[in-house]
């Protein structure tokens, strides 16, 4: 037998929510059940934190670097900023060049920590 839906029935459609352990029954909105998944972040990927212009990017793919580092220096709002290298590892992949126009959040570089 199948469970019928809130809109079948007219009823409110019970869900198990487990927390800490311990079984409920409860109902969810709308808005829960349509809410974008959430994902954790990923220490390997350096992401742009503002939106701007690539002036350089001093690595390579495959470059062995020490914390702090130089990646790329990124000008925005007339400023320069300077994307470091966050531990110490190598450069898996390059995804800017200079005079690229970036958006804020971007991936920019793919590292690696040293093992």
């Amino acid at each position: 037998m199948s469970k019928k839906s809130e809109a079948d029935t007219g009823k409110p459609a019970f869900n198990d929510l487990v927390i800490q352990g311990a079984m409920y029954k409860t109902t969810l909105s709308e808005k829960f059940r349509h809410r974008k998944v959430w994902k954790g972040h990923n220490p390997n990927l350096i992401h742009s934190f503002i939106p701007g212009t690539i002036i350089s990017v001093a690595v390579k793919e495959g470059q062995k670097l020490k914390k702090g580092e130089t990646l790329a220096v990124l000008e925005a709002m007339k400023m320069h900023n300077f994307i470091v290298m966050p531990f110490d590892g190598e450069v898996v992949k390059v995804n800017v060049q200079p005079k690229d126009t970036i958006s804020m959040k971007l991936a920019l570089f793919e590292v690696r920590p040293k093992l």
